[in-house]
């Protein structure tokens, strides 16, 4: 029971709460932009189709870059999550206590809604992408498969470029997890739309009025994001003493 009390109150220290306003803000930037490229996109070439080949390199390069600002600039508060499915994996990883979990996942999730929310508003625009419109040939079995590998290839990432045996976060960092977003909506735009974030996806699927297939978008990168917490800690760098994992976990989030 202290342990728990503990924990409760390490979720509303100071430092927690600067984290949490860190993952809101970094969150409404990401959204704001890879939502609001994918809206342009639609308004320059209306006849086009939803995933064309110009507007899914925009999209790819809108994540891309979006994703390494947001990260950047939120690294050294909140670890620069970004997306709940990353959050999740660092919880399974043990490296934050379940409550601050679930604190980040309110903040990103209200920074989705409202990007996508004031892009509706004062773009007057009748609609938000949504997440969810899959293929016909496709499943959703298929499409949560593909997001959790998408997921985990993007956990994994952020797992060695914030790892501390590695050196310094630096700027290389939040720049190879952009690349590897931005690469996984150009292998996966036109069959899941390239999510790899529940937070983004329910945004944009609040205010867009549908939550069709998001199930989807949910089951298959919090899976994926377990896995590669898994694999990374535990397989490919695993910790070579109590001590380093210790260390590990401080200098891996700073709240």
């Amino acid at each position: 029971m202290a342990s728990l009390k503990t924990r409760l109150q390490h979720s509303y220290t100071p430092a927690a709460l600067r984290s949490y306003l860190a993952e809101f803000l970094s969150t409404f930037f990401f959204v704001f932009a890879a939502v609001g490229s994918a809206m342009a996109s639609r308004k320059m070439a209306p006849e086009a189709a939803m995933f064309c080949p110009s507007s899914l390199i925009a999209s790819a390069i809108a994540t891309a870059f979006s994703l390494s600002v947001a990260t950047y600039v939120a690294v050294n508060i909140s670890g620069g999550h970004v997306n709940p499915a990353v959050t999740f994996g660092m919880a399974v990883g043990g490296h934050i206590t379940i409550p601050m979990a679930i604190f980040y996942w309110i903040s990103q999730m209200l920074g989705s809604v409202i990007a996508c929310a004031l892009l509706k508003v004062f773009t007057v625009s009748p609609s938000v992408p949504v997440h969810g419109f899959i293929p016909s040939e496709m499943t959703g079995f298929g499409a949560s498969v593909l997001e959790g590998v998408m997921t985990f290839a993007l956990v994994y990432t952020v797992y060695a470029a914030g790892d501390p045996r590695r050196g310094a976060f630096g700027t290389i960092g939040p720049l190879v997890i952009g690349l590897i977003a931005g690469a996984n909506v150009l292998a996966s735009g036109p069959f899941t739309g390239g999510s790899m974030n529940p937070a983004h996806s329910f945004g944009a699927a609040f205010v867009g009025g549908t939550f069709k297939n998001q199930a989807a978008y949910w089951i298959g990168p919090l899976l994926g994001a377990a896995l590669a917490s898994v694999v990374y800690d535990n397989l490919v760098f695993p910790s070579e003493s109590p001590e380093d994992s210790v260390r590990g976990v401080t200098d891996r989030i700073v709240v």
